[in-house]
């Protein structure tokens, strides 16, 4: 084969690849929605093949309300992540291999996170696109078999398990350095979040209203109740939250065939006639409302048609019809939803 033969072959092949493994998103000339309101946010990020959506969710809510109030700051989910599986490893080592370790979770474990380990800002820990965090899961696993299999205690897995994650997933500093000032990762934790800033709310029959209730999903490790209201009170606040400047940590269904991440849009389909209590009871006890991933809901907007819409930062990168939003409509929000968690200030009157 000569030359410009094998130039061609390869380059042919070449083109043949990128089409096959990127997506080419069609981004709208101009949008279709009319923006009401658009909170400040921090870049949209992309979480990779981890399983980490609560942590860049919540951190997402944090960081947009701290914006909002003139305190600028980024926050880093690889911190978070890296902290659970320090926390899990000391439990698959006392149960004995019975509990995995997993980097799955709800939104508010986030919160537990911060309040035990602190919080670093996104450049001094940032993500790494080239880590597996499902290969260091089992990574992590291993070093804890050893440790049981020579029964080495738990300070010694603590320092196993550190070395290890200082070189899969980046040395872990003590100190947070910001504005000229020297901050314990405690310190800086607190600095962005302290206990009872956020209240979990949601909304299922199973349970009495007006009341805390432990939400029975496979992810919520902590046990943590959430505050549980009728659907109509719950989208209420979500609502009155974004109008009065606080984003909403979002966790919910994404299954439904109109939620596409490419065209940046949830939508029912086909629409229900109408979404009541019951409609969303019955998809939750059928197994059809599932804990799929979370998001931060940043803003409201209206269709052409004038209908609802809230505006969701995802973490999935920018390469979809709206730089990596997208927006869900009132409907879709009222079935779907699993949980929110609201900031205090926007629970107050209720």
């Amino acid at each position: 084969m000569s030359y410009m033969n094998r130039l061609f072959v390869i380059l042919t092949t070449l083109v043949l690849w990128v089409s096959c493994t990127e997506k080419k998103v069609r981004k709208p000339s101009s949008n279709p929605f009319t923006t009401e309101v658009l909170l400040k946010t921090t870049p949209v990020k992309d979480q990779g093949t981890s399983t980490l959506c609560w942590a860049y969710a919540m951190l997402a809510t944090i960081e947009t309300n701290r914006l909002m109030q003139g305190d600028s700051v980024h926050l880093s989910p690889f911190y978070a992540g890296r902290m659970l599986l320090e926390e899990q490893a000391q439990r698959y080592y006392l149960t004995q291999g019975k509990q995995k370790v997993s980097t799955r979770g709800m939104s508010t474990a986030l919160l537990h996170l911060i309040e035990q380990y602190g919080m670093l800002a996104y450049d001094t820990y940032p993500d790494k696109s080239d880590v597996s965090i499902a290969a260091v899961e089992r990574q992590v696993m291993k070093q804890a078999d050893m440790a049981m299999a020579y029964k080495k205690g738990l300070q010694a897995l603590q320092t196993d398990v550190s070395d290890l994650l200082d070189s899969s997933m980046g040395f872990k500093p003590r100190y947070q350095f910001m504005g000229g000032a020297e901050y314990t990762v405690q310190q800086f934790g607190r600095s962005v979040y302290r206990p009872g800033d956020y209240v979990p709310i949601t909304s299922w029959t199973h349970q009495p209203f007006g009341k805390p209730m432990v939400l029975e999903t496979p992810d919520n490790h902590y046990l943590d109740s959430y505050f549980n209201l009728p659907i109509d009170s719950m989208m209420s606040l979500i609502e009155g939250s974004i109008r009065k400047g606080y984003a909403v940590c979002w966790e919910g269904d994404i299954s439904e065939k109109g939620f596409s991440f490419q065209q940046g849009v949830a939508i029912l389909k086909p629409h229900p006639q109408t979404i009541t209590q019951e409609t969303r009871q019955h998809l939750y006890e059928q197994l059809q409302t599932t804990d799929d991933h979370c998001m931060a809901v940043i803003g409201l907007a209206r269709s052409k048609k004038g209908k609802k819409y809230f505006i969701l930062k995802n973490s999935w990168g920018t390469n979809n019809a709206f730089g990596g939003l997208l927006y869900m409509s009132y409907d879709y929000m009222k079935l779907k939803t699993l949980c929110v968690i609201l900031h205090q200030a926007a629970f107050k009157n209720i």
